[in-house]
């Protein structure tokens, strides 16, 4: 009797646990296939007035997605973003020649934003050295975006902010 009572509690924690576990990579999987819905040019401008443009495109099998984004005055930069279990990853390759990692675990329900919180970074001998350290994706219908980059530098914040909107003919 006592087999049997472990057994069952034992089966009921597994079988639990794996329905969450799979909830949340489901979460993973649609907040990315939001993103990928992305894909095509867009334009807008920075909270300056400054033109902003981006580009997204779903790479190796629709696994990754590539964001290129070109703001005036600025070099351009690219990010990759991929599902990583109940996550999704991305890595950021600044001009300034770091490249921050950031996971963004997406909350349930209609994804309305997802906020990236940064891992750490390659080439990024100290934290008080500039780099990109948060990202927030607003989804505003689905053509109009807002990514919020957030700066940081010798512990100070600086954010960033692009509005956007898909161009036509996409």
């Amino acid at each position: 009797m006592m087999r049997r009572i472990t057994l069952l509690l034992f089966l009921t924690i597994f079988i639990g646990g794996g329905k969450q576990g799979v909830h949340a990579a489901n979460r993973a999987t649609v907040a990315f296939e939001k993103l990928q819905s992305l894909a095509g040019n867009w334009e807008g401008k920075d909270e300056k007035g400054n033109a902003v443009k981006s580009n997204f495109k779903a790479m190796a099998s629709k696994t990754t997605l590539l964001e290129t984004l070109k703001v005036s005055n600025m070099e351009e930069m690219v990010t990759l973003y991929s599902v990583d279990g109940d996550s999704i990853a991305l890595i950021h390759y600044c001009p300034t020649n770091n490249q921050p990692r950031m996971l963004a675990i997406p909350q349930p329900g209609d994804v309305k934003e997802l906020v990236f919180s940064f891992q750490g970074a390659g080439n990024l001998p100290s934290l008080d050295v500039g780099h990109e350290h948060k990202l927030v994706v607003e989804f505003h219908g689905k053509d109009h975006i807002v990514e919020r980059w957030t700066w940081r530098e010798k512990g100070k914040d600086m954010e960033m902010i692009y509005h956007l909107a898909r161009k036509n003919g996409n």
